[in-house]
């Protein structure tokens, strides 16, 4: 039976893949040993136990993506959304103003240093 069962990695394109890489370990904790960073979905759900990965392809003309040019844009799953975004903005990362909160979860958006919108996602409690 031919399934997809997960999402096994996000690969994308870079002017300087060792520069981006350092940024992501330095905002975000992403810490890249040279083949790639490692997210562990135990600890995904032992945080968020209902957490979910998505899959979706956006209209050729949306405007989500912006203020990015890219094609495409990051989410990652953060444990305490409003703590992350203040220590973004006391680090001087362009984070937008606007937050969202809805039965989704709370979303808040940052840029990267090449223009990749990133979407930081703290999911739902479980009730």
């Amino acid at each position: 039976m031919k399934k997809v069962i997960g999402i096994g990695g996000i690969f994308f394109k870079s002017k300087d893949p060792k520069a981006l890489s350092a940024w992501y370990e330095t905002h975000l904790g992403l810490t890249n040993p040279g083949w790639g960073a490692m997210l562990n979905p135990d600890e995904i759900k032992q945080h968020f136990p209902e957490s979910y990965q998505l899959w979706s392809p956006f209209k050729e003309d949306t405007t989500y993506f912006e203020p990015s040019k890219q094609s495409f844009m990051l989410n990652l799953i953060v444990a305490d959304l409003h703590a992350l975004l203040a220590e973004l903005r006391k680090e001087g990362v362009d984070v937008m103003e606007k937050t969202e909160e809805s039965e989704f979860g709370k979303f808040g958006w940052c840029m990267d240093p090449e223009g990749n919108k990133i979407e930081l996602w703290e999911p739902p409690q479980k009730s």
